[in-house]
């Protein structure tokens, strides 16, 4: 009896295993590569329940998501021979599942390896003021060569941001004094500025007073006023012949 039992399930477990085997259940964000026989099929499957036919059928699964990479720090010298590390990050994701198992072994390490020596390629054309001040273009430059390099492989980069650039000690040292002299420099252009709107204003006042007379006597009156309420001290002051002008012209 236990060795019938044993015959009859037997069959039952290679059954639920087989069928097990066949029954793939896929996420909404991947997609399943059906391989038979060796031969690709036509179109991915999946989402939701999928069955293959076992042993005959290998499934790659093959996610749909965004895929954040971080390249590692690159050695990069500028094309004014300034010796510098910088990391990115890099956004992309899978459009053609079959293209990213067939044309390429391994695409997440291919993408990466392609970043890197795009971003050691680009950065090393540019100057560190370029790469400093300009990196939004930079980074688009590098997002349009990396992409075209992996759309054979089904790859679809849709961002790449310089994160850090690591510079020399002595290159922060010469910026810094750089920064430093250009502060002075601009105090400088202001205090000259300040000195020249200055000295307009006096020629504008010399000018309208030697139009005005009387408005020179006012001012020689209020100095005299102001002179007067500091200290009681005596003061000897020229009184000018204008002042005296109107009196000798009535005697006269």
């Amino acid at each position: 009896m236990f060795n019938v039992l044993s015959w009859f399930s037997f069959p039952v477990l290679v059954g639920v295993f087989w069928l097990m085997n066949c029954i793939k259940i896929l996420n909404e964000y991947e997609r399943g590569v059906v391989f038979r026989l060796g031969r690709m099929l036509s179109q991915p499957l999946g989402p939701g329940l999928t069955l293959i036919l076992f042993p005959i059928d290998r499934l790659v699964k093959i996610s749909l998501r965004t895929i954040t990479l971080d390249v590692p720090p690159q050695d990069v010298i500028t094309k004014d021979n300034v010796s510098l590390k910088v990391n990115a990050v890099l956004y992309f994701r899978v459009i053609a599942p079959n293209k990213a198992v067939v044309e390429v072994e391994d695409y997440l390490f291919a993408t990466s390896q392609m970043a890197q020596t795009t971003l050691r390629s680009v950065l090393g054309q540019v100057e560190l003021d370029e790469l400093l001040a300009q990196r939004d273009k930079l980074n688009h430059q590098l997002q349009t060569l990396i992409d075209k390099q992996t759309d054979p492989w089904g790859v679809k980069v849709s961002a790449v941001e310089i994160k850090q650039v690591d510079l020399p000690e002595e290159i922060r040292r010469a910026m810094a004094r750089q920064a430093e002299a250009e502060r002075v420099r601009r105090a400088k252009i202001i205090g000259a500025d300040a000195e020249f709107q200055a000295a307009q204003k006096l020629v504008d006042a010399g000018r309208l007073m030697s139009e005005q007379p009387m408005s020179l006597q006012m001012r020689y009156l209020q100095t005299l006023a102001e002179i007067a309420t500091e200290k009681n001290s005596t003061i000897i002051f020229p009184l000018p012949i204008e002042l005296l002008k109107p009196f000798l012209d009535k005697k006269q």
